[in-house]
């Protein structure tokens, strides 16, 4: 009797596919409602802290915080307790900080 596992065939190939340096993307959709996508990626790990602004700087919601892996991320924002507007979204990470825009329209 053959053993199974003596015709099965492995080949294991690296990949690199870690990002190269910190990113924040522009979310999706945008105009959203009531939910839209935020999608970053990191280099190395570092502690994260993704946060959502009003016009007036007031934080509405933090979606991350905390250490995170190398790789890419996303996170879902529901917005649907918010009124329509104009928000702002920002990733702080290691040195890294960005502060994108986004627009509810409900």
């Amino acid at each position: 009797m053959r053993n199974y596992l003596d015709s099965v065939v492995v080949s294991v190939e690296r990949i690199d596919d870690l990002p190269k340096d910190f990113y924040l993307s522009n979310n999706y959709p945008n105009p959203f409602n009531p939910s839209t996508r935020i999608n970053y990626s990191l280099s190395k790990s570092v502690n994260v802290s993704l946060k959502v602004y009003d016009v007036l700087g007031r934080e509405v919601r933090t979606l991350v915080q905390g250490a995170q892996n190398p790789g890419s991320y996303t996170v879902i924002f529901d917005a649907s307790d918010l009124s329509s507007g104009i928000y702002f979204y920002r990733l702080e990470a290691g040195n890294f900080s960005e502060t994108k825009q986004m627009l509810l329209m409900k």
